[in-house]
């Protein structure tokens, strides 16, 4: 960091103005022109050069400055404030000035939060404005490293209080003026110093908040592991402490996102892969491994994320932590809300606190008696629903990445799921009452409210959890393990072997388990709920994987298949996300199970009904081809047994028979090659592409292959487009074999969930991009040559492709709900493609 200039002498007469002085008066004898001295000011900022601290100025010009401009006397406060700072200051001046500082800039940021923003539209230049641009933020930058210097092998030490004050103010700014944030941001030292500035309980909370925002806006994440003694900080944190600092965590450990949704395609990510493994791991997968290496780091975590409502910490502690939240303003908005549900319960049975206004102690304000200081049950409940949300973030953050296996076996050992099952009614999907507690500024239906972002973070847990692992078994009781076994028994099949090795001792206790709850309020959701979605995706990560007939029969009983029927059918849902979701719960449930088709047959009743559901599986293929697909496995599956209640199915379901007709197969693939290019291939689209190449490989089996072929070839020209289509999936099925060959786990998914083994995918891929224009299964053989194009680069610009018909956007599933986070765990990116 660049020295200060030095103090301009506070007794220098007119006549004897400095350079910068001279500049902003505008000359000698000039009168001062408003706004001069703060333009230059900027521009110092800027550059770096010139004019840029209160320093540089003398007193007496500045209080002149001052009787015009209102400035509060912060540019004289900081020239002060540089004097009594100094190496060898024992700073008790410096701190009594900060005091001076603080409210003038508090009040300010206060308002700014809570939107009443009469002051800074008065003002022209809001004080802490006027503060940065004097230089305020990097003197109180330098003032608080003071202790990373060394004199004569001694460490300077600054108090706890004095550190507080200066964090205070840094926030206040950071809040009110924009580019502070983003320039502490980019000083990496600085922002490793904060971290040492938890490890007292006095500033922790300070410093965690401006480190939130700090590493919110920061262009490079984070190394953890530069953090000096990271795991005797966090071992030290007591339980709200690390409570909080998940909200830190929750910058650390997510990959960064771009923003860019061209980032989001295939072709981009395969690059980015490419070019990562040259690279190493990433920033926050080394945060990850770091936190893990931590001892006793996940097992606090659950322990956090079980613990009930009446084991939290005591009144005092967190009547603490609320006069905080009183001066920090990044829980004002949770305060405000707090505050107002106190009130209304203190009004109501007048056990409540009363709380003092911000400062008060004992003696002015804090009362004594234990009646009084009872804290008010819904403030209990929401502090708890406050710190959940960001440790549950957090586990899901690690159930997804490369440690995954290990933090399932630590979280089924610490007993997650059983102790989030005891939750769930008294706390995690609790009966709201009339004044539910919403943010400032938002409703109830908001996904901003702390009730409803606990509930998606908890499903979306719910299916990191569950989603192609043995332990989603954890989900359910011993009863309903048993009930398993009996599906399996009864059914003259093996029973699942994931089943046998569940160890009883770590599944949910109690009459449900946690499935079982999650279908109860599913089925009772209100049809324009946001939870629908979450709570599908949720419960199809429960069915993914290799087909489990025992599973499919244990949702069927509980009426899983009747409530999505309703859903689509007769509530016709809106939805593009939902009905996605309820098509995809529905593929799944369905796949090869001849009881899961006679339920739909009975449901699905009249001919009116069944438009209905065809109606919506047709308005937008990208969320209904799942469903597409399984039914077209079912088919094939079906034709080839033996069995007279496979028969009775086959004759009188209306949804079998209605894919069983070549027409409508056609159809089907013409519309999903046509509605995706490689240039906007994603992990939600891109299923498109793979329902494509089930039904050709099915067709494949049947030797009819060509015939196929034939009928796309027919169908270009008839929509007067001829080769535009299979070339178009020429080069989708090239970028197939460059994206799948390389990636081991998607390649057992497409196995796994279509039992079809992948060497047979890659069989068909090959035989369709066979170069031979003699071959009758070869794509090129039905590419007229004028109209040839299959060896376009993979990178060229998509916007001049032609698509036919009405095409889907390519992404096929809207933003709404990714906001908690950061990463797209609930959607379709987590599924098999």
């Amino acid at each position: 960091m660049a020295a200060a200039p030095a103090v301009a002498r506070s007794g220098a007469g007119r006549g004897r103005r400095s350079a910068a002085t001279v500049a902003a008066w505008g000359g000698w004898g000039g009168r001062p022109r408003p706004g001069n001295i703060l333009l230059q000011l900027r521009q110092g900022q800027l550059t770096g050069r010139g004019l840029v601290r209160a320093v540089q100025f003398t007193e007496t010009f500045l209080t002149e400055r001052d009787k015009q401009s209102k400035w509060s006397g912060i540019p004289q406060l900081l020239l002060k404030l540089h004097a009594t700072s100094h190496l060898h200051s024992d700073f008790v001046e410096c701190q009594n000035i900060l005091k001076e500082i603080s409210p003038l800039l508090s009040m300010e940021a206060m308002a700014f939060v809570t939107e009443e923003r009469k002051l800074t539209q008065e003002t022209t230049y809001p004080n802490t404005y006027i503060f940065d641009l004097f230089g305020g933020v990097d003197l109180l930058v330098e003032i608080l490293m003071r202790p990373t210097i060394s004199i004569r092998g001694q460490k300077l030490k600054i108090s706890d209080e004095m550190s507080k004050d200066c964090l205070s103010i840094l926030y206040n700014t950071c809040v009110c003026t924009e580019g502070v944030t983003k320039r502490l941001a980019e000083k990496n030292d600085f922002v490793i110093f904060l971290f040492t500035l938890m490890t007292s309980k006095k500033t922790f909370l300070q410093t965690a908040t401006l480190i939130e925002d700090i590493l919110g806006v920061k262009k490079e994440m984070i190394r953890l592991d530069e953090v000096p003694n990271l795991s005797s900080l966090v071992s030290n944190f007591d339980q709200q402490q690390l409570a909080n600092f998940c909200r830190i965590l929750a910058v650390t450990i997510s990959e960064m996102d771009t923003g860019n949704d061209d980032k989001h395609t295939l072709l981009a990510k395969n690059a980015q892969q490419k070019k990562s493994l040259s690279l190493g791991p990433s920033a926050a997968e080394i945060n990850q491994a770091a936190l893990l290496s931590i001892p006793g780091f996940v097992e606090r975590l659950c322990k956090l994320a079980t613990r009930k409502v009446s084991e939290s910490t005591g009144t005092a502690s967190f009547l603490q932590e609320l006069e905080e939240w009183y001066t920090w303003l990044d829980n004002a908005l949770v305060l405000d809300a707090l505050m107002r549900v106190a009130n209304e319960e203190s009004e109501h049975n007048q056990a409540s606190i009363v709380f003092p206004p911000p400062g008060a102690s004992e003696e002015n304000g804090l009362p004594h008696t234990s009646a009084r200081t009872q804290l008010p049950q819904s403030m209990k409940i929401m502090h708890e629903i406050m710190y959940k949300l960001e440790v549950l973030y957090v586990l899901c953050v690690l159930l997804m990445g490369r440690q995954r296996n290990q933090v399932h076996r630590m979280i089924a050992e610490f007993k997650l799921i059983p102790g989030l099952n005891n939750l769930f009614d008294k706390l995690i999907w609790r009966k709201h009452s009339a004044s539910s507690l919403v943010l400032h500024g938002h409703n109830q239906n908001c996904d901003c409210s702390p009730d409803i972002t606990l509930k998606i973070q908890f499903l979306r847990l719910l299916q990191s959890f569950s989603d192609h692992h043995e332990n989603k078994y954890l989900l359910l009781n011993n009863q309903e393990l048993n009930e398993l076994s009996a599906i399996s028994l009864k059914a003259n099949i093996p029973e699942v072997e994931a089943v046998l090795n569940t160890d009883r001792s770590l599944v949910c206790d109690g009459k449900r388990g946690l499935l079982t709850r999650l279908l109860q309020v599913m089925k009772k959701e209100p049809a324009e709920s946001s939870f629908r979605f979450w709570q599908a995706r949720a419960v199809e990560s429960f069915l993914r994987g290799t087909t489990s007939y025992a599973d499919q029969m244990f949702l069927l009983k509980r009426g899983l298949l009747e409530h999505i029927l309703y859903c689509i059918v007769d509530s016709e849902c809106k939805s593009r996300d939902v009905l996605q979701s309820y098509f995809d719960l529905l593929g799944e449930l369905m796949k090869f199970n001849v009881d899961a088709f006679k339920r739909f047959n009975k449901y699905i009743n009249t001919d009116a009904k069944f438009q209905v559901f065809l109606k919506q599986i047709n308005s937008s293929l990208v969320d209904s081809n799942m469903l597409v697909r399984c039914v077209t496995l079912s088919l094939d599956r079906f034709e080839n047994q033996v069995d007279m209640k496979v028969a009775e199915v086959l004759s009188e379901c209306r949804l079998l028979a209605y894919i069983a007709q070549v027409p409508t197969q056609m159809s089907f693939l013409f519309r999903l090659i046509n509605i995706i290019h490689v240039q906007t291939l994603t992990q939600e689209n891109v299923s498109c592409l793979n329902t494509s190449l089930v039904i050709l490989m099915l067709a494949r089996r049947k030797e009819r292959l060509p015939l196929y072929l034939r009928l796309l070839q027919r169908m270009e020209h008839s929509k007067k487009y001829p080769g535009f289509l299979l070339n178009n999936f020429h080069n989708l099925l090239r970028f197939w074999q460059q994206h799948y060959l390389h990636k081991d786990k998607d390649s057992t998914c497409l196995e796994n969930s279509s039992c079809i083994s992948f060497s047979y995918w890659k069989e068909t891929v090959s035989i369709l991009l066979n170069p031979d224009r003699q071959s009758p299964s070869a794509l090129v053989s039905y590419i007229e040559e004028p109209y040839m194009d299959i060896d376009r680069d993979f990178t060229e610009d998509s916007s001049g492709c032609l698509l036919i018909g009405r095409c889907v956007h390519p992404r096929g599933l809207s933003q709404k709900w990714r906001g908690l986070s950061l990463h797209p765990l609930g959607h379709r990116a987590a599924a098999p493609a």
